[in-house]
């Protein structure tokens, strides 16, 4: 347990409004959540699997505790203490992980907690990739042309079909992938360096995907949040759009704005619908710059995204909705996006990639400085929870100077 424990009884038994439960306070998703439910003045209790790291220096909570977040240790450390609450907790799950534990024992926890998502199979079909690429196929929604990689003749024969470049990566990241390597995704140019990549990287994981590329820049790329009630209607939706990414090729937003994008509000509504889902919902799409078709990269449910915080900055109650929903509160009046041009950024990762732009004379102080302009939330700072920002910064200070890690290549490994 961390320091803070020693207010537990309280949290659990003496508050006037329901605690949060922030399941996988170790990540950024995380941090966000608990700083924005804490503005609520709701008691936010955040559980993780490692004390060491940055997010979980944070303030926000009143009881931090400790359990393997993607295992039996969670479902065992929220029986023990779940008949120790006088209100019933609402979960936060925030990672994929901590999704797919909480949905797997739900009946092991539904008399103590709200857990608000579907029926299980249902979100497996969302965050199994190879399953959701199968049926969004089968249902005939816009996704790049995808081949499943369970062998090198499933290799060999989509070489054969696939246009280049081409984008190869893994279903899931599983202890024996980040362990060689931290990216998402692998861009080939040829048939041959495909091959190369597939020899490479499948000898950590089972299965791999292999897509078209989606050709266009960072701007091209949009994400809808919504939380849906259990009629798939979106009681809250916000938009944004990438500016920035790290790691350059195949990475995640690091400068990101909300920006309206109808047809992609559209899509995810219509998408979520047809599966039947309730809940947080998001979804990832691209517009092909050849083509000008919008393409679905991937969805995220069951948990809040770094979109968050920009939400909630933008004026949108995004999580506040969802605690009021669970409890049969009124719903916030604040659910409607302004476009006020608010932006997200994630101040290492876009320090990163900005030295990197520098670096290759693709950037200029001047654009730098340009693109960050205007009012902004932050992944890690925050003036009321400053310990998090500045552990961040001691921990990373040894990659940001790295010229290894500023090379460049997203595909280093061991």
């Amino acid at each position: 347990m961390s320091p803070n424990s020693k207010n537990s009884k309280n949290v659990r038994t003496s508050s006037a409004n329901p605690p949060a439960l922030v399941i996988g306070l170790d990540c950024l998703q995380g941090l966000s959540t608990a700083r924005i439910l804490s503005g609520y003045k709701i008691p936010v209790i955040g559980i993780a699997k490692n004390p060491d790291y940055h997010c979980c220096k944070t303030n926000s909570c009143q009881e931090i505790l400790f359990a393997d977040t993607a295992g039996e240790e969670l479902i065992t450390l929220l029986e023990k203490i779940g008949p120790q609450f006088d209100s019933k907790p609402v979960i936060f799950p925030c990672q994929d992980k901590n999704v797919l534990n909480i949905s797997r024992n739900r009946e092991r926890l539904e008399q103590w907690y709200h857990i608000l998502m579907p029926a299980h199979e249902i979100i497996e079909s969302l965050l199994d990739k190879v399953l959701f690429y199968e049926l969004a196929q089968q249902k005939g929604l816009p996704v790049p042309k995808t081949f499943i990689l369970k062998s090198r003749e499933d290799a060999e024969n989509a070489a054969g079909k696939m246009s280049y470049p081409c984008l190869l990566k893994p279903p899931w990241r599983p202890e024996s992938w980040t362990k060689h390597t931290k990216v998402k995704a692998l861009k080939a140019n040829s048939k041959q360096e495909f091959l190369s990549l597939y020899d490479h990287y499948h000898k950590w994981i089972d299965i791999l995907l292999v897509q078209n590329w989606i050709e266009g820049p960072n701007e091209n790329h949009f994400t809808c949040n919504c939380y849906f009630d259990k009629n798939s209607e979106p009681l809250v939706t916000f938009t944004s759009r990438k500016l920035r990414q790290w790691l350059p090729k195949t990475g995640q937003a690091c400068l990101a704005e909300e920006f309206r994008n109808d047809r992609v509000v559209a899509e995810t509504h219509r998408l979520f619908k047809q599966f039947k889902f309730w809940g947080l919902g998001y979804l990832e799409m691209k517009r092909d710059e050849n083509t000008g078709e919008n393409l679905i990269i991937e969805p995220n449910v069951g948990r809040p995204t770094g979109r968050s915080s920009m939400a909630e900055a933008g004026g949108v109650d995004f999580l506040y909705t969802m605690y009021c929903h669970a409890l049969n509160m009124p719903l916030p009046k604040n659910r409607t996006q302004n476009f006020s041009g608010r932006k997200w950024i994630h101040e290492l990762r876009d320090t990163q990639a900005a030295i990197h732009h520098l670096r290759r004379g693709e950037l200029s102080i001047w654009q730098w400085l340009t693109s960050v302009r205007g009012r902004k939330s932050y992944a890690l700072f925050s003036i009321r929870d400053l310990v998090p920002f500045f552990t961040a910064i001691k921990n990373a200070l040894p990659a940001l100077l790295s010229k290894k890690e500023q090379g460049g290549e997203d595909y280093k490994s061991s």
